[in-house]
This record gives structure tokens, C-alpha cells and sequence, in this order.
């Protein structure tokens, strides 16, 4: 069976490469950064079974590690070499609209490992982590994609390497902005952000007026999405301080309707923060875009009609 684990080692893997690259070139700095950022992800499943079993140092280093890689990253030495762009001008010309090939490989793959995951089966046993199908199908999604990319470029293994440490150099410590955002969620429900929002939201609105507290929710999972960059962690929140508590319960709110538009209503914080490095940071970078906030301001109409058209759904459809 093909686990998450497999996917996680990996990735550790990838970026220990991309380290030992960078150590050849006595980019200290960079070097270190990946290096402790392969860490987690070689020997995560191991930390978790020693800090389980009584065993804290392994955590305790690790906690070290991500203050490190907050250090190197305000360093501000993660700067990559210049690339060849005349060359890739070329590779590009010579192409042409094959290169999309590889990147269209990954979505499709996905989706047909996930909708074809009953049938891969060998001696009565899942091929796929029945526990994680859809990431696991992603990560044989993107070792599927690799050797489609190989394929259409005719490039040799070490190209893939060499090209995959270029772009995690350009994107420095944004790579790791979703990774960390992604806790951020977990984190503020386990201390009672929730609770606060919900004595402040009492405090400031009337809390008897339905629409007045839909109209909290809907603006508050925007700037919780528009601080954290990423709704999924907005979403407990807004849910245990507003949700919850006044829509559902206090006004009869439906809570699939509120569940589904909420997050929806969340995503127009996304286009309009930097947090949101994967969507409106890293395209800007690999597209060596002049404004690195371009994205951001192509997106404001979409995300403020989007919103306005979310709040006037919500009004119509959860108190039905």
C-alpha cells in the first residue's frame, strides 16, 4: 500500500537534493534553509512516534528548526542565482504548447487515481491510503507528471533535479508560507480565538439580528482569511465564534448552506492577501512579474463582486 508517509519521504528527499546542491555552491544560507525544512518531512512519522512514547528532544529540535528557518528567511540571503532566461526563451519556442502537457498530467492523474481507487486492489489489499486517498493520488499524480515532463522534453533525470532546485530557490521561504498557514486554524481554535470572537462579536452588533450576524460572519471569514491567507483556517474560527453559535443555533441557520457559502465567502480574502502565497505570490515570482503584487490588484474587482454576491446567496438561502 502506497501511505502518505511514502509521499512525505519523498518531498524530504527532493529537498535534500536541493540542499546538496546549493552546499556545492557555498550558499550557506539556502542550503541550511532546505536542509531544515527536509527535516519534518524525512523523519515527521519518526518524531511523532518518540514524542508519543515520552521522547520530547526530537520536537524540541524541531521546534529549533522553525525558528531557523524564520531567521534565514528574514536574512533575506535566499536570493537565487539569475537564470539563463535566453535559454529558456528557446526551450520555450521549441515547445510550444507541449509544455502544458506535463503541468495538465497532474490534475488529470489525480482525479483518475482518486475516482479509480477501488480498483486498484492487488491481493485483496488498497494500493492507495485508504486514509489520505486524494493526497496520496496528488503526490503519484506529480511522479507521474515528472516522467510525462521527462518524456516531452527529452531532458535527461538530472535536468529535473537541477530545474525543480531553480524554482524552489526563486520562491525562497514562500514556498513554506502554505505549510505554516495551514496550522494556523488547529492552533486558534485550541486557544479560544473562537470564544473571543464570539464576546466581541456580542459586544459590537446585535446579536438578536440575524442579518446584522451574517453580516459578521460572511466579513469575518474575509479578514481572517485576508490575515491568515487561507480560508480553511479561517473557517473554525468563524464557525465556533459566529456560526455556530448565532446563526445556527440563536436563528435557525442551515448549516450545509452556511458551511458551503462561508467558505466560498472566505476565498475572496484570498485574492485579495499576500498571505495567500501559493495563488498571488508564487505565480507573480515564476511569471518574474515587476509588481509582485500584480495578481493581487487583477483580482480586487473579482474578489469584492464575489463577496457582494455571496452576502446576497446567504441572505436568501440559509434562513429558508
Amino acid at each position: 500500500m502506497l501511505r502518505l508517509e511514502a509521499i512525505y519521504w519523498l518531498i524530504g528527499a527532493l529537498l535534500a537534493v536541493v540542499a546538496w546542491f546549493n552546499l556545492r555552491e557555498r550558499r550557506w544560507a539556502v542550503a541550511a534553509f532546505w536542509a531544515v525544512l527536509a527535516c519534518p518531512f524525512g523523519f515527521g512519522e519518526w518524531i511523532q512516534h518518540a514524542t508519543a512514547a515520552g521522547t520530547h528532544w526530537p520536537a524540541q529540535m524541531m521546534g529549533l528548526g522553525v525558528i531557523a528557518l524564520g531567521l534565514l528567511a528574514a536574512s533575506g540571503t535566499l536570493h537565487p542565482d539569475a537564470a539563463s532566461i535566453d535559454e529558456r526563451r528557446d526551450s520555450a519556442r521549441r515547445l510550444g504548447n507541449r509544455l502544458f502537457v506535463p503541468a495538465l498530467a497532474i490534475p488529470l492523474a489525480t482525479l483518475a487515481l482518486v475516482l479509480g481507487a477501488r480498483f486498484l486492489v492487488w491481493n485483496g489489499a488498497p494500493l492507495l491510503d485508504k486514509a489520505q486517498p486524494t493526497l496520496v493520488a496528488l503526490g503519484l499524480a506529480c511522479v507521474i507528471a515528472l516522467l510525462v515532463a521527462r518524456r516531452t522534453t527529452r531532458a535527461p533525470a538530472t535536468q529535473a533535479l537541477s530545474e525543480g532546485r531553480r524554482l524552489l530557490d526563486t520562491l525562497g521561504s514562500a514556498a513554506l508560507l502554505p505549510m505554516v498557514l495551514a496550522t494556523l486554524g488547529s492552533v486558534f481554535a485550541a486557544t479560544g480565538v473562537g470564544d473571543a470572537v464570539a464576546s466581541l462579536v456580542g459586544a459590537v452588533i446585535p446579536v438578536d439580528n440575524r442579518y446584522a450576524c451574517l453580516a459578521a460572519f460572511a466579513l469575518g471569514m474575509v479578514l481572517f482569511t485576508t490575515i491568515m491567507g487561507n480560508a480553511f483556517a479561517a473557517f473554525p474560527v468563524m464557525m465556533a465564534g459566529i456560526g455556530l453559535p448565532l446563526l445556527v443555533l440563536k436563528h435557525g441557520a442551515a448549516p450545509a448552506v452556511l458551511g458551503s457559502l462561508g467558505m466560498l465567502t472566505g476565498y475572496c480574502g484570498t485574492l485579495l492577501t499576500p498571505m495567500a502565497a501559493n495563488f498571488n505570490i508564487v505565480p507573480a515570482v515564476l511569471l518574474e512579474l515587476p509588481d509582485e503584487y500584480a495578481v493581487i490588484r487583477a483580482q480586487l474587482p473579482t474578489a469584492f463582486a464575489l463577496l457582494t454576491v455571496n452576502l446576497l446567496l446567504m441572505a436568501w438561502l440559509i434562513f429558508r
